[in-house]
C-alpha cells in the first residue's frame, strides 16, 4: 500500500497525457504533453503553432493555465497523504476505500478532460476565417479524440495517456492488490 500511495506523486515528474496532430504539411507532428499542472510543447513552439492554426477555424487558444492546474496537484497531494496514513495506521480494509476514492477522483478528472476537449473543439468563434460543415450542414467540430486516433480534416489526431497516468493507475492497482493480500492474510490468521 505504501508504494501504491506514493506512485501518484510521479504525476509531478511525468506527463499525464499527450495529444499529437499529424498532417502532410507538418513533417514533424505537432503535439503537446498535458502535465498535472501545465501544458508543454512536444517539440519547440508546437503549442504556438497549434494555436495559430486553430485560430483560423475559430478555436480558442490553448490557455497557459486552467483552474484544474491548481486543483489536481492539491488533490494528488491530499490523496497521497491519506494513502500514507492508511498504509501506516489503518487495516487492510482501508486500502479498498483509498482505491475507491482514487477511482472516483480519476474518473472525475477524465470526465473534466473530456468536457474541456469538447468545449475546446466545439465552442468556435462564429467570425472565424474558415468555416467547415458536416455533410448534414451542421458546423464541424474539431474536438481531438478523448482516447485513440481520429481524422479531423487533413489531420490525424492522437490522444493517449503517458507515464504519469500509468504511474497513477499502477498505484491504484497496488492498493487493490494490497487489500486482497491483507484480506487473505486475515483469513489465514483466523484459521
Amino acid at each position: 500500500m505504501l508504494i501504491g500511495a506514493l506512485l501518484p506523486l510521479l504525476l509531478f515528474v511525468f506527463p499525464l497525457w499527450k495529444i499529437t496532430l499529424e498532417a502532410p504539411q507538418y513533417p514533424t507532428p505537432l503535439g503537446m504533453y498535458i502535465h498535472i499542472n501545465d501544458f508543454v510543447d512536444a517539440n519547440p513552439h508546437d503549442i504556438k503553432n497549434i494555436n495559430l492554426m486553430n485560430h483560423y477555424v475559430g478555436m480558442k487558444y490553448i490557455p497557459e493555465a486552467i483552474p484544474e492546474f491548481k486543483i489536481f496537484p492539491a488533490g494528488i497531494i491530499i490523496t497521497t497523504v491519506i494513502g500514507l496514513l492508511i498504509a501506516f495506521k489503518a487495516n487492510y480494509k482501508w486500502y479498498l476505500y483509498w482505491f475507491i476514492l482514487m477511482v472516483v477522483l480519476s474518473s472525475a478528472g477524465l470526465y473534466d478532460f473530456y468536457l474541456w476537449e469538447h468545449d475546446y473543439g466545439h465552442d468556435l468563434d462564429p467570425k472565424a476565417i474558415l468555416k467547415f460543415t458536416n455533410p448534414d450542414g451542421t458546423v464541424m467540430g474539431f474536438q481531438p479524440p478523448f482516447f485513440g486516433s481520429k481524422d479531423i480534416l487533413n489531420f490525424r489526431a492522437h490522444s493517449y495517456p503517458q507515464s504519469g497516468a500509468y504511474s497513477l493507475a499502477l498505484g491504484m492497482a497496488l492498493s487493490f492488490v494490497a487489500y486482497f493480500l491483507g484480506r487473505k492474510e486475515k483469513r489465514k490468521s483466523k484459521s
